[in-house]
């Protein structure tokens, strides 16, 4: 009969779920961006108990203000204005009902490969980098950070010049354990 086909289907699945092997969660490090982004934006849904459509306005939201990979990570679910697909849902209906977000990612993943491919930029850790060592397009990355662009900026000791003016605004921390500013 047809529900004793289905019903034995659902003890495959649910056995191979069971088996250890590539069925398995995420690798270490691997969705970093959806699981760091989806993870804060969880967090900041703790306390409401939104529904699915509430979590997609506070997702909408939450996208408007990204940069960088996370800005692009919420392009791939359609978060943004000019994003093509339309995947929102694959993250509001589950985060309503409380799905760990290691498990929403890895749904992600199964839709849209690129979601997982994101990683953050590695972080200079400005209390120690040499300026004078990074490249041009380095300097830029960490004004841009910054929201901050260096007009009129020809030369590397510019741009060099331009950070360490900011960097007690912006990173206070680096700019106080440095000797050299």
């Amino acid at each position: 009969s047809r529900k004793m086909l289905s019903l034995s289907g659902l003890s495959v699945a649910l056995a191979l779920a069971l088996l250890p092997g590539p069925v398995e969660g995420l690798k270490e490090g691997e969705c970093e961006v959806c699981v760091s982004f989806l993870g804060k934006f969880y967090e900041s849904l703790k306390d409401s108990n939104p529904n699915s459509a509430e979590v997609e306005k506070e997702l909408l939201k939450s996208c408007s203000d990204t940069k960088g990979k996370e800005n692009r990570f919420c392009y791939y679910i359609g978060a943004t204005s000019d994003a093509a697909t339309k995947m929102i849902n694959e993250v509001s209906k589950p985060l309503s009902y409380h799905v760990p977000v290691d498990k929403v990612c890895e749904k992600l993943k199964k839709k849209d490969g690129q979601i997982c491919e994101l990683r953050y930029d590695k972080q200079l850790d400005l209390t120690t980098v040499d300026l004078k060592k990074l490249k041009v397009k380095d300097l830029k990355k960490i004004l841009d950070e910054w929201d901050e662009s260096c007009k009129g900026c020809a030369e590397k000791s510019d741009f060099i010049r331009k950070i360490t003016e900011l960097m007690p605004k912006y990173a206070p921390a680096a700019a106080e354990a440095r000797t050299d500013l």
